[in-house]
C-alpha cells in the first residue's frame, strides 16, 4: 500500500477479498464495465450537456493521456478543487484510470485549506475553475503555488491564459498500467476535529464495495435519476451511494449548483429525478417550498437526508410534502455507513440513523473504558470493517489515539444502539461544529481568530439551531474598545483564506473565559450558556 497509509491486517485483507467485499475491480474498471453495458445511455446530465455512457468513457481515456502529457503519472498525488459539474466526473475517472491520486477538496475552501492540502499530499497539481460563484480559482492557484513547490501543474476548467485548459488536457488513449485494485485510489478529507482536515485513504476495492453496496441497499438500477444537490467532492454524494453508485447500475446522474428549491425542483421535474440526497437544513427548507412552489415531483421516489441529525419533526414532513421515502443515512468519510432500509417501520425511519451497511462492520459501543454498554444506553461508538479506514494518511500520532489496539476506529460519536440494532446519534465527543453537515473545527476557528488584532481571547463551541443543527458561536474576550462582530470576523477569516462557512454565527462578548480546575478552557460551561439562551 501508499506509503504513509496503514493497510488492513493480512488475515482481514483475506478475509474481505474471500467473503467478495473487495472486487478485483479498480474505479476506471468500473466506468469502463459501465461502458460497454449502457454505452448508448445518458449517463451525466449537467444543464444542456447529455452525455453518454460510451462518450464518458471516450473522453475519460483521452483525458487521462493528457493528464500523462502533461506529467501526471501513477502514484501522484492530485488536488481536485472542482464544483458539481462534467468536468468533475471526468477528471476524477482520469484519475483513477492512470493511477494518480486525487484529493478531494470542496468549492468552499481557500487558501488555508488548499495549501495545507497540497503540502501534506505533496501534490503535483491542482485542478480548479476559473471561476465559480464569484470567486477567482485562478487567482488562488496563483497562491498556491508560490507555497507549496511540488505543485508543478495547474489545470484550468474554464478560459485562463496562464496555465493548462482542461479542453488542451486532451490525448489519443494509450494502454495504461492498471492500478492495483487493493492500493489507494484517493483521499476524502476528514471533519477536522483538531485543526485542519487530515486525509482519509481510501482504495479502489473498499470504495467500490462502498458505492455498490450501497446501490444495492437502495435499489438502484437502470432507471435511477440521481440529482447530486451537494457538492460532489463530499462523500455522500459521491459514494453513497451517489454518482459511483448511479454509474455502477447504469441510471443517470443529474448535476447542479444550485440546491435551492426553486432550481431543484424544476431539474426534478424536468428530468423525472428519482432520488437525491440532501442535509438536514435543506431538507427542511424543500419540504417547506412545497407550500409555495408548484412542480411536478412525482418522479422522486427516495430522499437521503444525512451529514447531520435529522430532527424527527422535520423527518415528519418529508413524505406528506414531497411524497417520496425517506432514508436517513448515518456515516463517515472514514468508512461505516448506515442506513435506514427502503421497508423499514415508520418509527425506525422517522428516529433512528440507520443500521450499518454491510455484514462486515463491527461496532462496539462503549463507555469512557472502552467497556461495551448495555443494549440501549448512550456509549462511543467503535468500528471496523471492509470500508473503514485503519489509519489517516501519514498521522502515525494521530492514528494512535484515532484507533484501538485492535484496530476499531474511535469515531467521536455518541450513539445508542436499538433492539433492531440501529444506531441513534446521540451527539459527539470531538470538539467539532456540524453546521449543516459543514463540519467545523473549534480549534482551527480559534486558532484564526487568536491572530486578530483586536481579541485577546477566543473560545469556540456549537450553538443549537432549529434549522442548521448547530450554528458556531465565539465567545470573545476583547483587548481594548470595541469587540469586532460577525460581519468584521467573516471578513477577517476572508482575508486569511479561511472557507466562509467557517466563520461564527454568533459572537458573545465577554470578559473572561470560565476555566476548569486544571486551567482549560471550561467548554462545556460554554455550551451550557449558549444553548440557555
Amino acid at each position: 500500500m501508499l506509503t504513509g497509509c496503514t493497510p488492513w491486517p493480512q488475515e482481514f485483507a483475506q478475509r474481505y477479498k474471500s467473503a467478495g467485499y473487495w472486487p478485483d475491480m479498480t474505479l476506471g474498471d468500473l466506468l469502463r464495465r459501465s461502458a460497454d453495458s449502457f454505452g448508448p445511455e445518458i449517463a451525466v446530465v449537467e444543464d444542456d450537456r447529455r452525455v453518454s455512457y460510451r462518450a464518458l468513457d471516450h473522453r475519460v481515456d483521452r483525458f487521462a493521456a493528457g493528464l500523462r502529457e502533461q506529467g501526471i503519472n501513477a502514484g501522484d498525488r492530485v488536488v481536485v478543487h472542482l464544483p458539481t459539474t462534467v468536468e468533475f466526473i471526468v477528471a476524477s475517472l482520469a484519475l483513477f484510470r492512470l493511477g494518480a491520486l486525487p484529493v478531494f477538496a470542496l468549492p468552499a475552501h481557500r487558501s488555508t485549506e488548499i495549501v495545507h492540502l497540497c503540502r501534506m499530499s505533496d501534490a503535483v497539481a491542482y485542478l480548479v475553475p476559473d471561476q465559480f460563484q464569484g470567486f477567482d480559482y485562478v487567482a488562488l492557484a496563483r497562491v498556491v503555488q508560490q507555497s507549496c513547490p511540488t505543485v508543478r501543474t495547474v489545470l484550468v476548467s474554464g478560459v485562463s491564459s496562464e496555465y493548462t485548459a482542461f479542453a488542451d488536457v486532451d490525448a489519443d488513449p494509450v494502454d495504461l498500467p492498471r492500478p492495483d485494485p487493493f492500493d489507494v485510489a484517493l483521499f476524502l478529507l476528514s471533519g477536522g476535529t483538531t485543526g485542519l482536515p487530515k486525509l482519509i485513504p481510501r482504495t479502489h476495492s473498499d470504495y467500490i464495495y462502498n458505492a455498490t453496496a450501497s446501490a444495492e441497499l437502495c435499489g438502484l438500477d437502470q432507471d435511477t435519476r440521481y440529482l447530486v444537490a451537494l457538492p460532489v467532492a463530499h462523500n455522500f454524494p459521491l459514494a453513497c451511494p451517489g454518482v459511483l453508485g448511479v454509474l455502477a447500475t447504469g441510471g443517470r446522474v443529474v448535476l447542479t449548483n444550485n440546491p435551492s428549491p426553486e432550481s431543484a425542483f424544476a431539474l426534478i421535474e424536468r428530468e423525472k429525478v428519482t432520488m437525491t440526497a440532501l442535509v438536514p437544513p435543506l431538507a427542511a427548507v424543500w419540504t417547506e417550498a412545497v407550500e409555495w412552489l408548484e412542480h411536478d415531483l412525482t418522479s422522486l421516489r427516495l430522499l437521503q437526508v444525512g451529514g447531520a441529525k435529522l430532527p424527527v419533526e422535520v423527518a415528519r414532513r418529508v413524505e406528506p410534502a414531497l411524497g417520496c421515502r425517506l432514508q436517513q443515512v448515518f456515516g463517515m468519510a472514514e468508512g461505516l455507513l448506515n442506513y435506514t432500509e427502503l421497508d423499514a417501520a415508520e418509527d425506525v425511519i422517522l428516529s433512528t440513523q440507520g443500521r450499518p451497511l454491510s455484514p462486515a462492520d463491527e461496532i462496539h459501543v462503549v463507555d469512557d473504558e472502552d467497556k461495551d454498554v448495555e443494549q440501549g444506553a448512550i456509549g462511543h461508538l467503535l468500528t471496523r470493517g471492509p470500508y473503514t479506514l485503519r489509519g489517516y494518511y501519514r498521522a502515525d500520532e494521530h492514528n494512535k489515539s484515532a484507533f484501538t489496539d485492535d484496530g476499531f476506529y474511535r469515531t467521536g460519536d455518541l450513539v445508542r444502539l436499538t433492539a433492531t440494532g440501529h444506531l441513534v446519534v446521540e451527539g459527539r465527543v470531538k470538539d467539532v461544529i456540524n453546521r449543516g453537515g459543514d463540519k467545523v473545527s473549534a480549534e482551527e476557528v480559534e486558532e484564526h481568530l487568536a491572530a486578530h488584532s483586536g481579541i485577546r481571547e477566543a473560545a469556540v463551541v456549537a450553538a443549537p439551531d432549529p434549522i442548521m443543527g448547530e450554528r458556531t458561536c465565539a465567545f470573545i474576550v476583547p483587548k481594548e474598545g470595541k469587540a469586532p462582530d460577525v460581519r468584521t470576523l467573516a471578513a477577517f477569516l476572508s482575508e486569511r483564506g479561511v472557507a466562509a462557512y467557517k466563520a461564527p454565527d454568533l459572537v458573545r462578548v465577554v470578559d473572561t473565559l470560565p476555566r476548569t480546575g486544571v486551567g482549560k478552557i471550561d467548554k462545556k460551561a460554554l455550551r451550557l450558556q449558549v444553548s440557555e439562551s
